[in-house]
């Protein structure tokens, strides 16, 4: 919608074309933790630690499904957003994130839906596990079951707890 006369003004572009809740990410930033931002694409999950700085955000630590396959040996023809997958990003996170020496963080999870035991929220457990502090419910993780890949087959079953010992050991 175009902005006329002097009393008007243009909303933001990303809130234009909806990509940003800006009042969501004031009260993020009115924190003062960083944000552990999750992210799910078509193709794969991103995670980050990100920072507030006054002339823009900065990455601190950052992980993400292609990360997975070429350096935690995940199976190249297995999926990069599952559930199995989202735990496992957001433990390599929390892995990144503490060698860096951040140990909390207030989750982001953008505009994507809050619904229980969802992708975002098994990346929140991985990082949770990983041993980031960010102030959660216990109600809205999935159970172990998913994290471990049983509802989709007995091959990623193996495959999570041979990424799970790469992340842990590396």
């Amino acid at each position: 919608m175009m902005a006329y006369g002097k009393r008007q003004r243009m909303r933001y572009r990303r809130r234009e074309h909806g990509l940003t809740d800006y009042r969501r990410r004031l009260k993020l930033l009115r924190s003062g933790e960083p944000r552990a931002v999750v992210r799910i694409s078509n193709t794969q999950i991103v995670c980050q630690l990100v920072g507030y700085e006054a002339d823009g955000d900065v990455i601190i630590a950052s992980a993400n499904g292609s990360g997975l396959v070429s350096n935690y040996k995940w199976p190249k023809g297995a999926s990069r957003k599952s559930v199995p997958a989202c735990y496992l990003v957001g433990l390599a996170l929390a892995k990144q994130a503490k060698s860096a020496g951040h140990s909390s963080a207030v989750l982001d999870i953008g505009l994507a839906s809050s619904s229980k035991g969802s992708r975002v929220f098994a990346a929140l457990k991985g990082m949770v596990d990983g041993g980031l502090e960010i102030p959660h419910g216990e109600s809205v993780l999935p159970d172990d079951g998913r994290i471990n890949g049983a509802h989709i087959d007995a091959k990623v079953e193996k495959a999570v707890e041979k990424t799970r010992k790469a992340i842990e050991g590396a």
